[in-house]
This record gives C-alpha cells, sequence and structure tokens, in this order.
C-alpha cells in the first residue's frame, strides 16, 4: 500500500462517559490527530428511555425548548470534567478538540453513529467498556453496536 492508498484520520470522533475505557480512548484519538494534523471531537450523549418527560422541570411532563436546554446545560455541567480532561490530552498533543453533548431517546448507538455521519467523522476511537458495569462483556455493547454499523474506521481501545 503506497502512502496515498489510505485515507487521512483529520476528524477523530471520541464518545466520553466518563469511563476509564473513554478517558484511554481520548488518549489514543489526541495521539492519532496529531500525527495526521487532525483534531478529536469529544462527545457526550445523554440518553433517556423516558423521551425526557419525567425531568424535574417538566411538571406538565411536557418536553419544551426550554426543559430541553435546561438538560443540555446538566449534561454538559455533568461532562465538564471530563471534558477538561480531554482539552488537557489535546493541549499536550498540540491539537485541536471539539466538546459536544447530544441529548437522545433512541439509542447511544444512534446517537453517535448519526452525529459521525453528520459531522463528516473520518475515525472513531471508542473504549471497549464503559460505564455500564458489565464486567464479564468482553467487548462493550456500545462500542460493539459503534464498530458493527459505523460508516467509517472504528478503534477500539481496551
Amino acid at each position: 500500500m503506497n502512502n496515498n492508498s489510505y485515507k487521512k484520520f483529520t476528524k477523530i470522533l471520541v464518545p466520553i462517559d466518563g469511563s476509564a475505557g473513554s478517558m484511554k480512548a481520548a488518549e489514543y484519538g489526541a495521539d492519532i490527530a496529531q500525527i495526521y494534523g487532525g483534531e478529536i471531537v469529544a462527545l457526550h450523549v445523554l440518553y433517556s428511555q423516558s423521551g425526557f418527560a419525567f425531568h424535574t422541570e417538566t411538571v406538565t411532563g411536557t418536553i419544551t425548548t426550554s426543559s430541553l436546554d435546561d438538560l443540555n446545560t446538566e449534561a454538559k455541567h455533568e461532562a465538564e470534567k471530563w471534558f477538561n480532561q480531554v482539552n488537557e490530552i489535546a493541549e499536550r498533543s498540540k491539537i485541536k478538540v471539539k466538546t459536544e453533548v447530544v441529548l437522545t431517546v433512541i439509542s447511544i448507538v444512534e446517537a453517535i453513529l448519526s452525529y459521525a455521519e453528520k459531522e463528516r467523522i473520518d475515525l472513531i476511537v471508542v473504549g471497549s467498556k464503559g460505564r455500564s458495569g458489565w464486567k464479564k462483556l468482553i467487548l462493550g455493547s456500545v462500542a460493539s453496536g459503534i464498530s458493527t454499523y459505523a460508516h467509517c474506521p472504528v478503534l477500539i481501545i481496551k
């Protein structure tokens, strides 16, 4: 394979959930971005099976733009400490980083894959196990879903 026959990884998505695996994935993502002169996008997905209907701010149970904004603000606040760690990693590697929180009622995997396609991500770097606590699983369900359905290459970090 010659140097022109492979794709450069300039836009690298790293799903972040605060787990050690996702932070390790951020390290790998930053190293790859540094090699290719790219950037990493740290994405945290806030998932709710209830469609956010039982959020404390939505007394009537209805979804409003302001209640979704409130949820987004809460998620960003929760993810801020993880994003700060990713920012430190990016600074050490001298690369650009973008942080983003998305809300979903579908699935975490679908939210990550939709984001990756919409943003034209070149590579997804994901930890093999997240915060689910299913230690017996060899590969986490999110990592498995991403690797099965992604439109781009996926690197799974153990």
